[in-house]
């Protein structure tokens, strides 16, 4: 299990708030300003997630996938995506980092060789949208082995009996995505529905560490901090998109929208 994780977490239920998960994608707008972002960033967060661009993401909405194509086209590759973490990571201020992406890289890359990767540059969890429980079984036990957790996904479709199953065989993170859709869509559920779903999944084991995403942003994020963590990716890519836009400094700009919503969880 990875330590840093879940001592984030256990800072954070001390402080009595969630933790506050942010996502980019590496390498968006180039390979320097994603680590600046980082940096910047990393006073106002507890965990961080790090995208690795993909040509057909499954899960991601708009916002995403501009971020996403940016980095492509500026050449990021996944040696470049290591390296971002790696740089990160030797910052005296980083957060633990939550490596996200689709199965087909890590399959093209070897499995083994990206878990290697990732421990050796400092990753401290995987999320890989498209490897389902139980079909990511076999590969969430090798990210064990490495210490590195492998973290679940909870759909509002899930069974319950599958839930239960998925959550013996979780790490010390699940990640519960708030409604069927894309990311950055509007929140189709009312936060008090989508906790009530929540508490429910968060009976099975109040042990687990288990976060929400999927359209959180300034608006809604006040009204979900019962959670142990949220995760804000859409609003961040957003925002980089829209400095480049207006020829503005997209560090300063990620910044002060994660400051403000650090501020509404606090």
């Amino acid at each position: 299990m990875n330590k840093n994780i879940s001592l984030a977490f256990n800072k954070c239920k001390n402080e009595n708030r969630p933790a506050l998960l942010t996502y980019t994608v590496a390498g968006d707008n180039n390979k320097n300003k994603s680590i600046a972002i980082l940096k910047s960033i990393s006073k106002y967060i507890d965990i961080c997630e790090i995208g690795f661009a993909h040509n057909t993401p499954i899960a991601d909405g708009g916002q995403i996938q501009t971020s996403t194509h940016r980095a492509l086209k500026n050449g990021t590759k996944i040696k470049d995506v290591f390296q971002i973490v790696k740089k990160y990571k030797n910052f005296k201020n980083s957060k633990p980092v939550i490596l996200m992406g689709y199965y087909n890289i890590i399959c093209q890359y070897g499995e083994n060789k990206f878990i290697s990767s990732c421990k050796n540059v400092g990753v401290d969890g995987l999320i890989v949208v498209d490897l389902p429980y139980p079909e990511n079984k076999f590969f969430a036990q090798k990210c064990r082995k490495k210490k590195i957790s492998f973290v679940q996904l909870i759909a509002p479709t899930t069974s319950n009996h599958r839930m239960k199953k998925i959550i013996k065989d979780s790490h010390n993170m699940i990640y519960y995505i708030s409604m069927l859709s894309t990311t950055g869509g509007k929140l189709k559920v009312s936060p008090k529905r989508l906790l009530k779903n929540y508490n429910k999944i968060k009976r099975i084991n109040k042990s687990k560490n288990l976060v929400i995403g999927f359209g959180i942003t300034i608006k809604t994020i006040e009204a979900l901090k019962k959670a142990d963590g949220l995760v804000v990716g859409s609003a961040l890519c957003k925002e980089i998109t829209k400095s480049l836009a207006k020829r503005q400094n997209p560090v300063t700009n990620v910044t002060n929208i994660v400051k403000k919503l650090r501020n509404k969880i606090s």
